[in-house]
């Protein structure tokens, strides 16, 4: 027997560091140090914070080099990285610190950020709340992923694949516990990239996927 698919929200809480970088040098040597939650939040928290960054680059480091260091071209490099393609943070941390070595090696001069633009380190706290709401077939998914909030969007689709040891998501998850049934339909949701689309944008994917596949 299996059991029902819990719906969850969540929110994120941004908590300061205290470390913060005036230049580019100083970034790479914070993010040697920083934890792993930070370099967390400055990809995927902008997804759950409202606010009017700019939408050519996904990421806080991409935003920062842009409007902070007025360097466009490391910009466009930084806002290439799709986080979903590394293992873990840690090996997303490396390739940070790589672009932006290549970069301090391109440059005779450190590009440094005003005072009033320096880069501050954010980490996140993740907040579940239990909906209470329980789904037992897979057919009923079609009908509650286009209700559903985009704080549970992100807790079931992005911040699970962090949770699940194979990083999967986790409808995905759940609906592999019916054997192979599903497996077109898990073919579809895992050519879902959340990364570089709003989370109101993954939820009508997502719909659309379930509504097609359940007709």
């Amino acid at each position: 027997m299996i059991d029902p698919f819990a719906v969850k929200d969540c929110a994120l809480i941004s908590i300061a560091t205290g470390e913060r970088a005036h230049n580019l040098r100083e970034l790479r040597d914070r993010l040697e140090t920083t934890r792993s939650g930070c370099i967390y939040h400055h990809f995927w928290g902008g997804l759950l914070r409202p606010s009017f960054d700019d939408p050519e680059y996904q990421n806080d480091f991409a935003v920062w080099a842009y409007h902070g260091l007025h360097d466009r071209f490391l910009a466009e490099r930084l806002a290439l990285i799709d986080p979903t393609e590394f293992v873990d943070m840690e090996e997303l941390r490396r390739e940070l610190i790589e672009i932006i070595e290549e970069r301090l090696d391109e440059n005779e001069l450190v590009p440094w950020a005003s005072a009033h633009q320096q880069f501050h380190f954010i980490r996140s706290q993740i907040i579940v709340f239990d909906t209470r709401i329980r789904i037992s077939e897979p057919e009923a998914l079609k009908e509650y992923i286009p209700l559903l909030t985009v704080g549970s969007i992100f807790y079931h689709f992005v911040d699970a694949r962090r949770r699940t040891a194979n990083r999967d998501d986790d409808f995905s998850q759940w609906l592999k516990g019916f054997g192979n049934s599903y497996k077109r339909l898990l073919e579809q949701i895992a050519a879902l990239d959340p990364y570089f689309k709003s989370l109101t944008e993954l939820r009508s994917q997502l719909s659309q996927i379930f509504e097609e596949y359940m007709e």
